[in-house]
């Protein structure tokens, strides 16, 4: 139950975790382990996850938290001199407080489509630099960064992340992508994106737990290893690494385990489909039009007022004085009744 009496639909990380994981936390208690990661909990998470990408020599390492995640590995892959291709409306470009930016590295935003980096769009700035008599005096675009889900809910396609994957390789930039929320998108009908395909396609990417049903923590992988020399070090040095690593790997242990991770992700968006659909039967509008956890609405003021006495849901932007457009977003935990609570409340 939210703090209130009022369900929350604000984010996909309003509990604490999913019970499955807190048993196995509680099971483990008392159980001796090695710090840092470097324990049998975490080496077994570790080899399902790479079974899992169909990736045997990937390099996998246990990070806390979304923001440290992308700061220590953007950071960690670019030389001083550069700096990271995002879409506009990208996390690091709007929500993370200038993050990348506190660490030296330049947040290089273009033009989004439905939350979205084009192949068009990165094909234009890669040549620009390379083509630009004067680039000694610009920040060079070192790396790519998509989320998939998008901020906005959207998915890549297999095509869109395959072309935008060969234009990066064809320049030679790595390829990041943010899966803060992957398990909203790999149990998604509309996605055709897998594990094995981002691992195949990218240079490095992390499997994220915060949002999907763990207490805390990212798996970061980079698919060839060795990608970061040093990353350990590298992870220490930024504040991201857990002593207790163990915690860490026990969870990741658990998600990678029965297919638990991605039946947190189904619950979330059979939640989300049911919503929506009471939505489009009462002829609320959609700020644009998603299929994954997260749902976002373009109110009226008086609209706005009126959910909001019966549940809680997001600020998102005002887009004018008539408009406000806010989010709903379900979990791996939004119960049924909440649900009900929602749909009755239109």
């Amino acid at each position: 139950m939210s703090e209130t009496s009022r369900p929350g639909f604000m984010s996909d990380y309003m509990e604490g975790a999913h019970p499955a994981i807190l048993q196995r936390l509680a099971e483990t208690n008392m159980v001796q382990a090695a710090g840092y990661g470097l324990d049998a909990f975490s080496e077994r998470a570790r080899a399902k996850i790479r079974a899992a990408c169909a990736a045997p020599g990937a390099e996998i390492h246990f990070l806390t938290g979304g923001t440290q995640t992308n700061m220590t590995v953007i950071s960690a892959m670019l030389r001083p001199y550069q700096g990271v291709v995002a879409a506009e409306t990208g996390h690091i470009a709007l929500h993370e407080a200038g993050a990348i930016e506190r660490g030296g590295h330049k947040v290089l935003a273009l033009p989004a489509a439905d939350g979205k980096l084009t192949v068009d769009a990165v094909a234009a700035c890669l040549s620009a630099y390379a083509d630009d008599e004067n680039r000694d005096h610009m920040v060079m675009p070192g790396m790519v960064y998509v989320t998939h889900p998008t901020e906005y809910g959207t998915l890549y396609t297999q095509e869109e992340l395959t072309a935008i994957s060969d234009v990066c390789r064809a320049h030679g930039v790595p390829l990041f992508l943010d899966g803060a929320r992957l398990a909203y998108a790999l149990s998604c009908r509309a996605n055709d994106v897998t594990l094995e395909d981002i691992a195949r396609l990218t240079d490095a990417f992390y499997i994220g737990g915060t949002k999907c049903g763990a207490l805390i923590g990212e798996a970061v992988v980079f698919p060839t290893p060795g990608t970061v020399p040093h990353f350990f070090s590298i992870v220490k040095q930024c504040g991201a690494l857990l002593a207790k690593g163990r915690l860490l790997g026990i969870q990741f242990d658990t998600l990678f385990t029965d297919g638990l991770y991605e039946r947190c992700g189904a619950h979330a968006i059979a939640a989300a489909d049911r919503i929506r659909a009471a939505l489009r039967e009462h002829g609320y509008r959609f700020a644009w039009e998603t299929p994954t956890n997260q749902i976002f609405l373009a109110l009226t003021p008086a609209e706005r007022e009126r959910l909001e006495q019966h549940v809680q849901i997001d600020f998102w932007e005002k887009i004018s004085d008539e408009t406000t457009v806010m989010r709903i977003a379900t979990s791996w935990a939004t119960r049924a009744e909440d649900v009900d609570r929602l749909i009755a409340a239109l």
